[in-house]
C-alpha cells in the first residue's frame, strides 16, 4: 500500500534533504542539466523559485528549463537526449519504455487524483461511464489520463474498443470538448479546473477514484548513469519546492496563474486539489506501475511486455 499524502510529504523532505550530502561530487560531473516540463504543478514552481538553481549554485552546472505540451513528446526528446530529466504521468514512460527509450526511473511524486478526470458537457446525456459505450472520448494518446481512460472503462465493464477514442492534444481536445466533437474528455489540471469554470463540466470519475498510480521523475539512461550527483540536487531543489507548495497553495496558484495565463480562479481550484511531494520509488510503486503496464500489453496498446523494474534507476555506490 502506497503511504498517505501526509506520510509522502514528509518523506519526501527527508528524501531531499538525504540526496544534498552527494553534490560535493558534482565538480566531476555535468555543466549543465537540461529539465524538461509541462506548465503545472510542482516544476513551474521550483523554475520561478530557483530551487534547482539553488541547490547547484557553487558547483558549476547550470539549469536549462525545456518545454513541453504534454509526457510523450517530454520523453521522446529525454530518449534522444535533447533534455536530460522530466516529469510525467504514470502512462507515458511505460509507452516509451515499449519502445525501447533510453529512460529510467528515478524518483515519483503523488498521483494527479483529485485532479484528472473523466468529463462531459452539463447538458450531457451521457450520466454514467457506461453510458460512453458508442461515443467519442478525447484524451492525450499515452498520457496519464489515457490509462485513467482505460481503467475507468474497464471498472465499467466497457472495453477500448466499445468507445471510439480521439487522440487529440489538450489544448485540441479542449476545443473539440467547447464545440461538442468528443461526447467526453480524459484530461488533467489545469484544464479539467478550466473546463469546470468555463463549461461546468460535469464529472465521470476522477484518478483518485480509479487508479493507486503516481506521477514520475525520469532522466535519460546515459545522462543517470554519468551523473548521480547532479540528479540527487535537482530532486533535492524539487523536494525544496514541494515543501513550499504544500504551504503555500494560494502563492501556488497565482504563480501558475501568472506562468500559464490560466484565470486564478481556476489555477486556485488546481492547486487545492494537488498533493505535492518528492520521495523514492518503492517496491510498492513499482508494482502499481506493473500493473497498468500488464494492462496495456493486455488491451494490445504496447507492442511488447515490459517489466517495469528494469527501468528503475539504481544510484552507483559512491
Amino acid at each position: 500500500m502506497i503511504s498517505s499524502p501526509s506520510r509522502r510529504f514528509f518523506g519526501a523532505t527527508g528524501f531531499a534533504l538525504a540526496l544534498a550530502l552527494a553534490l560535493p561530487a558534482l565538480a566531476q560531473e555535468a555543466r549543465e542539466i537540461r529539465v524538461g516540463y509541462q506548465k503545472t504543478g510542482l516544476p513551474v514552481i521550483a523554475k520561478g523559485q530557483g530551487t534547482v538553481e539553488k541547490r547547484l549554485a557553487g558547483k558549476g552546472v547550470s539549469v536549462r528549463w525545456v518545454e513541453f505540451t504534454a509526457g510523450p513528446p517530454l520523453l521522446e526528446a529525454m530518449n534522444a537526449g535533447a533534455i536530460d530529466f522530466g516529469f510525467t504521468g504514470d502512462a507515458p514512460p511505460i509507452f516509451a519504455q515499449s519502445a525501447g527509450a533510453a529512460i529510467v526511473y528515478v524518483a515519483a511524486l503523488p498521483s494527479n487524483g483529485a485532479g484528472e478526470a473523466i468529463i462531459v458537457k452539463e447538458d450531457s446525456p451521457v450520466a454514467s461511464l457506461a453510458d460512453l459505450k458508442g461515443r467519442k472520448l478525447g484524451v492525450t494518446k499515452g498520457s496519464s489520463a489515457h490509462n485513467l481512460a482505460v481503467a475507468a472503462l474497464e471498472r465499467a465493464g466497457l472495453g477500448w474498443a466499445d468507445i471510439t477514442p480521439v487522440y487529440l492534444s489538450p489544448a485540441d481536445a479542449g476545443a473539440a470538448f467547447a464545440r461538442g466533437a468528443i461526447d467526453a474528455w480524459s484530461i488533467w489540471d489545469p484544464f479539467f479546473a478550466v473546463a469546470q469554470e468555463r463549461h461546468k463540466a460535469r464529472v465521470l470519475t476522477t484518478s483518485k477514484d480509479v487508479l493507486n498510480v503516481n506521477t514520475y521523475v525520469l532522466a535519460n539512461k546515459g545522462y543517470a548513469a554519468r551523473n548521480p550527483a547532479a540528479l540527487d540536487a535537482v530532486l533535492a531543489g524539487f523536494g525544496d519546492a514541494a515543501a513550499w507548495s504544500d504551504a503555500n497553495r494560494g502563492e501556488v496558484a497565482r504563480t501558475l496563474a501568472e506562468v500559464t495565463g490560466v484565470e486564478l480562479k481556476a489555477q486556485t481550484v488546481a492547486a487545492g486539489r494537488s498533493e505535492f511531494g518528492v520521495f523514492p520509488i518503492t517496491d510498492d510503486i513499482i508494482a502499481s506501475q506493473q500493473a497498468t503496464a500488464d494492462r496495456f500489453h493486455r488491451l494490445g496498446l504496447i507492442p511488447r511486455a515490459i517489466t517495469i523494474r528494469d527501468a528503475v534507476w539504481v544510484r552507483p555506490q559512491s
